[in-house]
């Protein structure tokens, strides 16, 4: 390596600051805080306890309790945003069962018909 190389690189690396965290740029959130937490208190509740049929959470749901409940209406989007940034909610999908689904009778047949299946004749 060159000498000369080397005092440049010192006096660069002796001249380097840290970089200061800048403000956030761009708009605002529409919900403070409070708010948010207005939110998830009433999300807490279940969707049943806002006159939805079952208790399952979508985007359009999840807008029209943030609209009932603070006034502020939020694009499907910006209820996204809302859902996984502020609230650390994550995106679940329920099981799909049938409804004749019988738990008693799919028991009995792991433990009688599948052993004889699995065995052969």
């Amino acid at each position: 390596m060159c000498a000369e190389s080397v005092r440049r690189w010192r006096r660069v690396w002796a001249a380097f600051r840290p970089l200061r965290r800048r403000a956030s740029t761009g708009r605002p959130p529409k919900l403070d805080d409070a708010q948010v937490e207005t939110v998830r208190a009433a999300l807490a509740r279940g969707a049943q306890a806002h006159g939805f049929e079952a208790d399952l959470w979508t985007l359009e749901r999840v807008g029209a309790v943030v609209e009932q409940v603070t006034g502020v209406s939020l694009s499907r989007a910006s209820v996204w945003r809302l859902l996984t940034g502020r609230l650390g909610w994550s995106l679940q999908r329920p099981e799909r069962r049938a409804v004749e689904r019988d738990e008693s009778e799919i028991a009995r047949w792991i433990a009688h018909e599948w052993p004889r299946i699995k065995r052969g004749p």
